[in-house]
């Protein structure tokens, strides 16, 4: 038996990382420690949001424990410091009772607010729902304008489609703080020791299998899931109601978008989702706390990772 251990699994969607977060941990209980898995995906912390984002099923998690899924109602805000305080208490648990732990999703700031120290500004709801009138009323061009007058570093690394994230940033700046928000610190600290494990695949053969992933989505009911959402209200949802894939399955039910059209639309989004990921875990550099490996998808060894822990 070894000492609990912290793993992290990352990359771009679409590469492969739920299924060897579950081949890892069956090889670690088969050593004869176990080990559960902490998810780092912003969009499945919500009940009910799981084809649009390739939730595993309860019933093919192998006997594995998941924690931090399912966690918020769709018309609620996911926000990393209060994720970062929830995965961090899941992880202490774990190991507390002798366990190893696997972090695994591909949302950069949530994975990186886990594996290293962030502080994150305050917040001001008054001056948040101000700057979200502006954003309902000029659209993304105007405050992102604003945030390249500004802030022009922070605004470089903001999708300037982020409406959600131009807001944030914004709000931090009037409050007086530096921007936190959209990169690791310059000399990042890690929070505890950990094995990073990146999954990467050539951008033609994963654009092929994001796309075909976005096809079966619908294929498999993702409008009929939307539709059961917004029966509870995920169109009040600032977060979940932005999400790839069931902000235009929502289009489509208004009959703003055409099922094709949607499909099209989704399968673009996720494309430039898929590189805004690669980028951020790209920034991730091994040091004497956090050993960072990158496998072509599918080429990682379960043994072979739990060797290189003892």
């Amino acid at each position: 038996m070894t000492a609990p251990h912290l793993f992290a699994i990352v990359g771009a969607t679409g590469t492969g990382k739920s299924d060897l977060s579950l081949d890892l941990a069956e090889v670690l209980g088969g050593r004869g420690t176990p080990a559960e898995v902490v998810n780092a995906d912003a969009m499945q912390l919500y009940r009910g949001m799981d084809i649009g984002t390739a939730k595993v099923p309860v019933a093919e998690r192998r006997g594995v424990p998941h924690h931090v899924f399912d966690v918020l109602d769709v018309t609620e805000d996911a926000a990393v410091a209060r994720y970062q305080q929830d995965a961090r208490a899941a992880i202490d648990d774990i190991h507390a009772r002798g366990r190893h732990a696997i972090l695994v999703g591909g949302s950069g700031l949530y994975v990186s607010s886990v594996l290293y120290e962030f502080r994150f500004p305050p917040r001001d709801e008054a001056l948040r729902a101000a700057l979200e009138a502006e954003l309902a009323a000029h659209g993304t061009g105007a405050l992102y304008a604003r945030l390249q007058r500004e802030d022009p570093a922070t605004s470089a690394r903001v999708d300037p489609q982020n409406g959600r994230r131009i807001v944030r940033a914004l709000e931090i700046l009037a409050l007086g703080e530096t921007t936190h928000g959209a990169a690791l610190p310059e000399e990042p600290v890690p929070w505890r020791p950990a094995t990073v494990v990146g999954l990467r695949m050539e951008r033609p053969a994963l654009i092929e299998r994001l796309d075909r992933r976005v096809e079966r989505m619908w294929a498999e009911g993702m409008l009929d899931e939307t539709a059961r959402l917004r029966e509870r209200g995920l169109e009040r949802g600032r977060t979940a109601s932005r999400a790839i894939g069931y902000a235009q399955a929502l289009a489509q039910l208004r009959g703003d978008l055409a099922q094709a059209e949607a499909i099209a639309e989704t399968q673009a989004l996720t494309r430039r989702y898929a590189r805004r990921q690669v980028s951020w875990f790209g920034r991730y550099a091994p040091s004497a706390e956090v050993d960072v490996s990158w496998f072509e998808a599918g080429a990682a060894d379960p043994e072979s990772l739990a060797d290189s822990i003892g």
